[in-house]
């Protein structure tokens, strides 16, 4: 009795990180850390390094969406246990700072370039104090995946370029446009004239205390197979998606970019590649309310771009499980869409939704579960 009671202790000590709970994700629930902290790291992304998966997100506090302590990081072996690695880029306290504290620092995501040695990490910025005017990209690097990250500048996109993807004609059909003509929103004409270029054309140039180039609000990167690196992001007021082409160490814009869905109001774009194809996910506009996702593809990141039906299946698919999409982690062959669902009221609160993507008539396919194991579908 006594040397079973032994061998019992032993196995309790030694096979508590293979037990089925501890390796199951419940979307939507209460994720703990090692600390036994629900993990803080919103609208963020994932990338694997030497075997070793780090999370980068938004800290949010208790009260406020605003940054009050900047972008935190976990790493783990198995996607489920997640080790606290603390702040990559902490805001600052000096006033008037690009990331002073309080300023609003959304959706960063981290990709590695294997010619710098250095990891990049590009993020949506809005200065203290101006809400959601000023639409900026920031960028920051670090020589090590947990940080600390050094904040290099903060900007708007590709100033005084037209997209690649627009014919001549097209340009100078969107240069005769006038905003002046079109003060009424919403209307028929005033839709016709965002498809062609109005708020393109518009942000070419500085303009009403802004500076030239793009807006760039949710937004996420992608590492293509040829290491070119993109980044992806909402723009023209939310009306439009953009990738632009980044420079070939990952910290700036070549110039080259193309418009997808002109007006067709996206954001919270999550991109992956399978087989060739080029699958996008993304939200409509609808604030920190959840509402149907939306899936785009193409055979060149570049476009063009198709849309296809909401790929989520299952209760609450019609709101995306309640979550908006951030990010889609390439795990071996698979994929794992990620999802927050955001809490305005108390936003440390806000919940994960991770679920494996699958594949059926050649077709992306989010389901629900209400919980599901990374082994179960091959994922290490």
């Amino acid at each position: 009795m006594k040397r079973e009671f032994i061998v019992l202790l032993w196995l309790m000590a030694v096979l508590p990180c293979f037990s089925v709970g501890n390796m199951t994700i419940r979307p939507g629930q209460i994720w703990k850390d090692n600390r036994g902290i629900h993990i803080n790291a919103h609208g963020g992304g994932v990338i694997n390094h030497n075997g070793t998966y780090y999370w980068y997100g938004e800290h949010k506090a208790d009260t406020t969406s605003s940054a009050m302590v900047g972008v935190t990081c976990y790493s783990s072996k198995n996607l489920v246990d997640w080790v606290y690695e603390g702040v990559a880029l902490p805001v600052v306290d000096e006033e008037g700072h690009d990331i002073e504290r309080g300023c609003i620092l959304e959706r960063p995501k981290v990709i590695y370039n294997k010619v710098t040695g250095r990891f990049v990490m590009w993020f949506h910025l809005e200065l203290k104090g101006r809400g959601y005017a000023e639409a900026r990209y920031g960028v920051a690097v670090s020589d090590t995946p947990v940080g600390p990250f050094k904040f290099l500048r903060s900007g708007r996109v590709n100033p005084g370029l037209w997209p690649s993807d627009m014919s001549q004609a097209s340009r100078a059909a969107a240069d005769t446009l006038d905003a002046g003509n079109y003060k009424e929103w919403w209307t028929p004409a005033w839709r016709e004239a965002i498809v062609n270029g109005l708020f393109l054309k518009r942000d070419m140039h500085a303009h009403d205390g802004h500076p030239a180039g793009q807006m760039a609000r949710d937004m996420t990167l992608y590492v293509d197979s040829d290491d070119c690196a993109y980044h992806i992001y909402s723009s023209e007021d939310n009306l439009t998606l953009h990738v632009a082409e980044l420079t070939a160490d990952y910290t700036a814009h070549t110039g080259r970019y193309v418009r997808v869905a002109p007006g067709g109001m996206n954001e919270a774009p999550a991109i992956f590649r399978k087989d060739g194809k080029y699958w996008m996910i993304t939200s409509g506009c609808t604030g920190w309310e959840p509402n149907e996702a939306r899936m785009f593809s193409a055979d060149n990141i570049l476009g063009p771009w198709t849309q296809h039906p909401n790929p989520c299946v299952g209760p609450g698919a019609g709101k995306t499980f309640g979550g908006q999409s951030t990010y889609v982690l390439p795990v071996g062959d698979g994929f794992v869409f990620m999802a927050d669902i955001w809490r305005p009221g108390h936003p440390s609160d806000a919940r994960y939704v991770w679920l494996p993507i699958e594949f059926e008539h050649g077709l992306p396919v989010v389901r629900w579960r209400d919980e599901w194991t990374p082994v179960e579908y091959g994922f290490k």
